[in-house]
């Protein structure tokens, strides 16, 4: 099955930060995807934007080592590297003074281009000074778009004066906030499958649904970043905004219609529904040190560290179609495996009608994987095939995205290629709206509070976490779905 490809606009997209990680990461790569699909018009013109005092030259070079480095043998093409090369202009700007931002003027109102957005890759602390000259340079116009990195904001204070400093300067169908786990495949197969089909939904509520577990894993540490994220945590650096997506994408109501609005009104509905959690219902972790590596405290280069780089939680919401049923999330630094699922766990039927069938299997689920291998899993029960007594085994019916939609090894798009799209497209759906942001902050502020000042429980390198995080499904009855690729 080959995937459709509808071009966009002619754009100008000034990217802030151009030269860090991020940008050469994703963000450019992503842009040579799209430029090789065939979605990018000749006329796009992407201009690079920090303090490094490069030429547009030096950058084209800086480039080329990420297209190296970040996009697979494959994928790489000449003659689509020196068309994306052509694309790319560079302007040496001081964020914080005045340095630069004469020349970007003069470079984008030159020939303009319909489309104009503003990619903040840069600290939270220049959202504003950024907005704020782009605005009062007369750069930004009433239909550019800026689009802003998370953290934002580090608790609902700061994240309300994050939301002021960019509502001064842009209009709030302007704001992008981005979480590139919404632009994961599945993640939007999540929105398909329930409110497309007829054959989940009767059975997406409390009556048939047991519990739901949340899952992200990560096998590396805080190596190279402890300094960020002791500052962070895993509450703050996972939970509030990427888990707390799922977890309403899971949970929402259907939308009147599939536009930005409506859909962000239904997953505000779901976070402003959470209980608070109790305290006996959340677990902290740290990883310790082995013989081969340091531990979380070495990393972070804090020997007195007592930030928590592993969350697991249950949650509750207070609505009619989830009343009764928790919903567990867990994260995680150096666990067993790197590996993101959602798996909706339901109920047994009422009534076994094999009382002397042996049993060999768990409850039905739908387990919806984001990565490492994108794709959607249903755990049914069927006769064990053989003879010599009634046995009930598991099958799964498995639907891996890269084998069922890809065509002959076909690029399957990454999420920041769905996301710059859809900036560009105008389309905020998969974007966080700033009462939902500050929301998210709400409920999970009080929790942090709570545990300020205690030390976390430490746990296992390559392990599912610390003891605590399985004595909160094992008090319930349940058990964790295992870490494994």
């Amino acid at each position: 099955m080959t995937a459709r490809i509808i071009p966009v606009e002619p754009f100008d997209l000034i990217i802030f930060g151009a030269s860090g990680d991020l940008a050469q990461r994703k963000i450019l790569p992503s842009l040579y995807h799209r430029l090789m699909a065939g979605q990018l018009p000749p006329n796009a013109r992407i201009i690079g934007a920090a303090r490094s005092k490069w030429s547009r030259a030096e950058f084209q070079s800086e480039f080329k080592k990420s297209y190296t480095k970040y996009v697979p043998l494959h994928e790489q093409d000449e003659e689509t590297l020196a068309a994306f090369l052509e694309t790319l202009h560079y302007l040496p700007i001081d964020a914080m003074g005045d340095d630069g931002w004469g020349d970007l003027a003069a470079l984008i109102n030159d020939t303009p281009n319909p489309v104009r957005a503003f990619y903040l890759s840069v600290s939270p602390s220049l959202f504003g000074p950024i907005a704020s000259r782009l605005s009062r340079l007369g750069i930004a116009t009433p239909d550019s778009r800026i689009v802003v990195e998370k953290p934002f904001g580090h608790d609902l204070a700061s994240a309300q004066e994050l939301n002021v400093q960019l509502g001064t300067c842009f209009n709030e169908h302007q704001i992008y906030r981005i979480d590139h786990y919404l632009g994961k495949e599945t993640v939007q197969n999540l929105m398909a499958l329930r409110f497309a089909n007829a054959l989940l939904e009767p059975v997406w509520n409390a009556q048939h649904v047991d519990h739901v577990q949340i899952s992200v894993s990560e096998s590396i540490g805080v190596e190279g970043r402890g300094g960020y994220y002791d500052t962070s945590g895993a509450m703050r650096d996972m939970v509030q905004n990427h888990l707390m997506q799922l977890l309403c994408l899971t949970a929402m109501e259907p939308p009147a219609k599939f536009n930005a609005d409506d859909v962000r009104d239904e997953k505000l509905k779901v976070i402003r529904s959470l209980d608070p959690v109790k305290p006996d219902d959340i677990i902290r972790g740290q990883y310790r040190a082995n013989t081969h590596d340091g531990s979380y405290k070495d990393h972070a280069e804090n020997p007195d560290s007592t930030t928590e780089c592993f969350v697991a939680l249950k949650a509750h919401i207070s609505n009619w179609r989830w009343a009764g049923v928790p919903f567990y999330l867990r994260t995680g630094k150096k666990l067993r495996a790197r590996m993101s699922e959602i798996a909706v766990i339901f109920k047994d039927p009422p009534h076994s009608i094999f009382p002397q069938a042996e049993r060999r299997h768990d409850s039905n689920s739908l387990v919806i994987r984001l990565q490492p291998d994108e794709g959607i899993t249903m755990h049914m029960v069927i006769k064990e095939p053989g003879q010599g007594g009634f046995r009930l085994t598991e099958v799964p019916l498995d639907m891996s995205f890269a084998e069922a939609l890809g065509d002959n090894g076909e690029h399957v798009a990454d999420a920041y290629e769905r996301l710059m799209m859809d900036v560009i497209r105008g389309d905020q759906t998969l974007f966080m709206r700033g009462d939902e942001v500050e929301s998210a902050w709400a409920w999970t502020d009080p929790v942090i509070a709570d545990w300020e000042g205690e030390s976390p429980e430490p746990y296992d390198q390559g392990s599912s976490g610390p003891d605590g995080s399985l004595a909160l499904m094992h008090r319930d009855g349940r058990r964790w779905r295992p870490i494994e690729v």
